[in-house]
């Protein structure tokens, strides 16, 4: 005979799966005033970038910012001055000297003058050499010992005539004395095709030698502010520029 509890049992099991699964019903929700915190996941997808605010009240958006400096930082040289501006070298300064040169007679600005710019007469320099070298002649010790040596006399020399409220530096006059060599550089390429100890070459030197002496005096005159004193800063010129010419000649 069959168990009367055991075919009890198995009626209440039938019952249970005989039952319809319950419905599902949402997980609760959480009002917290205008937040709503809910526990269903494909909300968070919406409320990813969003933070609450308590103090504004309100919903803000959040963009995270993942910028760590690196490809997006200033560059650390922008606000580097040139290299040129670096070194000195002012090229407009150099054309409104070498222009000056070329023309005594022009007006100019004194301020340019007390540029300390070396990298006009150290090229002429060097192109005076040359040509002088393509001539045959090899005299750079002769050309940078007596410039040293002459700029360094008309220094002292301008010391004592210049104004006391006037003052020069020693490499504004060997920028001044190194950019008045230039019609001295003409002459040295004049000399590769032309032979200048003649009755021409003679006069075509005394006339260069007095460019130069005219410019270079010109140039101190305006500078230093010394009026009527321009004949007594050519005559040391006259000698300096003498040197380089006796070197183009022989």
């Amino acid at each position: 005979m069959m168990n009367p509890n055991l075919s009890k049992n198995r009626g209440n099991n039938d019952d249970f799966w005989s039952q319809s699964p319950p419905s599902m019903q949402p997980p609760p929700s959480y009002d917290f005033g205008q937040f709503n915190y809910s526990s269903d996941f494909d909300s968070t997808t919406n409320m990813q970038n969003q933070y609450f605010n308590p103090a504004a009240d309100q919903m803000n958006t959040f963009t995270p910012n993942y910028d760590y400096g690196i490809g997006t930082s200033a560059d650390p040289f922008a606000d580097e001055p040139p290299l040129l501006e670096e070194l000195g070298i002012n090229f407009e300064h150099i054309v409104q000297k070498t222009v000056a040169v070329l023309n005594p007679f022009r007006q100019t600005d004194p301020s340019i003058l007390m540029d300390a710019d070396l990298a006009g007469p150290l090229v002429f320099g060097l192109a005076f050499g040359s040509f002088l070298l393509l001539s045959g002649k090899i005299h750079f010790s002769y050309i940078y010992g007596f410039g040293v040596l002459g700029c360094v006399l008309i220094y002292t020399l301008l010391m004592l005539m210049s104004p006391p409220n006037i003052t020069m530096t020693a490499v504004c006059t060997v920028s001044i004395l190194g950019y008045c060599l230039l019609p001295m550089v003409f002459l040295s390429a004049l000399s590769i095709f032309v032979g200048l100890q003649t009755l021409l070459g003679n006069i075509i030197t005394i006339m260069v030698i007095l460019w130069c002496s005219l410019s270079a005096s010109k140039l101190f005159v305006t500078a230093l502010t010394m009026s009527n004193q321009q004949a007594l800063v050519a005559y040391p010129c006259i000698l300096f520029y003498g040197v380089f010419a006796l070197l183009t000649l022989f």
